[in-house]
């Protein structure tokens, strides 16, 4: 996590060289933290193969990297998350780089390891309160979630059935902010990408499932959400932004987008 943290922030330093997006010899990103791992990888390794264009991005969240595309601030923005019907109305279209497991966390000295999905909508809102109704140590459960307009939090709440319904403890704008406070509680429960989950945390089964590439792959895990690259459907990206998303969606992207912990859509 660390590696990927210091790579996206040496990406957006170097994004800050730049007085626009779409110039020719740069490719601007903007949007999901949750996609730092495989958006950073793919940018250093399209960087390695075209000397000449500079790739950046920006981790601000899903729903800021498709306001930056619809305002014309990126050429590329990142989503983990569907675009919503109105966005497309607006002329934005998106297609799909990856499929990624939304893990719930918890610290490792949890005696909990297994939830029925049914179980999490009730943890939380807020109908089960206390670890020792599901099995684990007498103490008030501590919920956890991302800001709202993350990809991640609408991801999770889609699936879960707990739209607007989540009783937060917090609420926190990246992924790695979730990790980090729910390893330093232990009565804490959180949600984060499957691809930047540590072993500062543990990650819990779900209907008997546990959250890997392979039950992603397969549809047998149930909390699990689409990568996206978002568009404007009627104006065409400069020739370097159009050679990245060439890249990141050709065959050629697999292996790098499956080292990034997450399942290639193509």
């Amino acid at each position: 996590m660390k590696k990927t943290l210091a790579m996206a922030a040496a990406l957006v330093l170097s994004a800050m060289t730049f007085t626009a997006c779409g110039e020719k010899q740069g490719v601007s990103t903007d949007g999901s933290t949750s996609m730092s791992k495989v958006i950073g990888s793919l940018g250093e390794a399209f960087m390695e193969q075209n000397s000449d264009i500079t790739f950046t991005y920006n981790p601000t969240g899903s729903g800021t990297g498709i306001t930056a595309v619809l305002e014309g601030t990126c050429d590329i923005g990142l989503s983990s998350r569907s675009l919503k019907d109105e966005e497309k109305q607006k002329g934005l279209t998106e297609t799909v780089l990856a499929y990624d497991g939304i893990a719930l966390i918890v610290h490792p000295d949890n005696a909990v390891s297994d939830l029925e999905l049914e179980t999490v909508a009730k943890i939380y809102t807020g109908e089960i309160t206390n670890w020792k109704e599901i099995g684990g140590a007498d103490g008030e459960i501590v919920l956890i979630g991302r800001e709202a307009g993350s990809g991640t939090r609408d991801g999770f709440e889609s699936i879960t059935d707990t739209e607007d319904k989540c009783a937060y403890r917090q609420e926190l704008t990246s992924t790695g902010d979730v990790i980090t406070t729910v390893a330093g509680n232990p009565n804490a429960i959180g949600y984060a990408s499957l691809a930047s989950v540590e072993d500062t945390v543990k990650a819990l089964s779900v209907n008997g499932v546990a959250p890997t590439e392979a039950t992603v792959k397969d549809g047998s895990y149930p909390i699990q959400r689409p990568f996206i690259l978002v568009t404007k459907k009627d104006t065409a990206l400069s020739d370097s932004a159009q050679k990245f998303f060439d890249y990141a969606t050709s065959s050629a992207a697999h292996d790098i987008i499956t080292g990034a912990g997450v399942v290639p859509a193509n």
